[in-house]
């Protein structure tokens, strides 16, 4: 019999269910119309019992980045998709449209870092893994299993792994993949930040395009912008950690990163050292500078009905 996952313990025991990610105003049909309709399947995602619909998520998020922003309180939220879970499953194939690992000793080298940082992630973040239906289930054992080769397991390895290491996932530390962006793209996040100090963590920006973006919500926020390596953050984040936190303006209240799989080291070293909300933003901030194509397109959850 094969060991239950500790993704049907979560559902077995009623904290989590699969249910379809409702959130108003967004529009997912342009991004099936470039990719197909196949990619709708991730509407489909891991959801708590106590937060029913999409629009709660995002109250949910909104709501703690408030409170960590009144209160000068730590908040790293990071997300994982598939190049975490190949760097997670010490394979290279974490290497999709950016360099993430020269090599996989370079992956087992730096795992106990990521391993700690989760555990930091679990007390104070968020985790936003992407779990649908489409990744959660394992491949099945028998005669047949070579027919079973292209199932994806990918969600349920990874929070096995989670689970393996002690960490928990629970509502209070957990929101899907794509609530993140979806509050990142919308109105309301731009209300919070107008007028506050915002820093944006990337290896490429356009600054004036930036500011375009928030101005179209009638948000101005005081953006700086700090260098971080284009390659390799998962793997060597220690050789210019100190350097990127010197840079960043003491008097920041948020930080925007986009650091690939090394988002998690990034996020939580920053906002446990300045006690900020530092989002991996990802596609987002590729929006703001206006490179949507470094995402190869549009992504679910990022464009609203006009």
């Amino acid at each position: 019999m094969d060991k239950k996952s500790y993704l049907d313990s979560l559902i077995s025991g009623k904290s989590f269910h699969f249910n379809r990610l409702a959130i108003a105003g967004i529009d997912n049909e342009p991004v099936a119309r470039i990719f197909s309709a196949k990619v709708l399947e991730q509407e489909y995602c891991l959801v708590a019992q106590e937060i029913p619909t999409g629009d709660d998520y995002c109250r949910f998020l909104h709501q703690r980045i408030d409170h960590a922003l009144k209160n000068k309180q730590p908040l790293p939220v990071v997300r994982f998709a598939d190049g975490e879970y190949a760097f997670y499953n010490y394979t290279l194939g974490c290497n999709g449209l950016y360099k993430q690992a020269e090599s996989v000793a370079e992956i087992k080298s730096a795992m106990s870092q990521h391993i700690s940082a989760m555990k930091y992630l679990a007390v104070n973040g968020l985790f936003a893994p992407l779990v649908f239906p489409g990744n959660s289930y394992a491949p099945r054992k028998g005669l047949f299993s070579f027919i079973q080769s292209k199932v994806d397991s990918s969600g349920t390895d990874f929070l096995n792994f989670l689970h393996t290491h002690g960490i928990s996932l629970t509502s209070e530390n957990y929101v899907p993949f794509y609530v993140i962006y979806a509050y990142l793209s919308s109105a309301e996040f731009a209300a919070a930040v107008h007028g506050k100090e915002i820093c944006i963590l990337n290896s490429e920006y356009n600054k004036e395009n930036c500011f375009h973006w928030f101005a179209q919500f009638d948000s101005h926020p005081h953006l700086t912008f700090v260098d971080i390596p284009a390659e390799y953050v998962a793997t060597r984040w220690e050789d210019s950690k100190k350097e990127i936190l010197d840079r960043i303006p003491p008097d920041t209240a948020l930080c925007l990163a986009g650091a690939g799989v090394g988002a998690l080291l990034v996020c939580t070293d920053v906002a446990g050292t300045l006690s900020i909300p530092v989002i991996d933003s990802g596609h987002v901030l590729n929006m703001m500078n206006g490179r949507v194509d470094k995402s190869n397109g549009a992504r679910l959850y990022t464009l609203r009905k006009k």
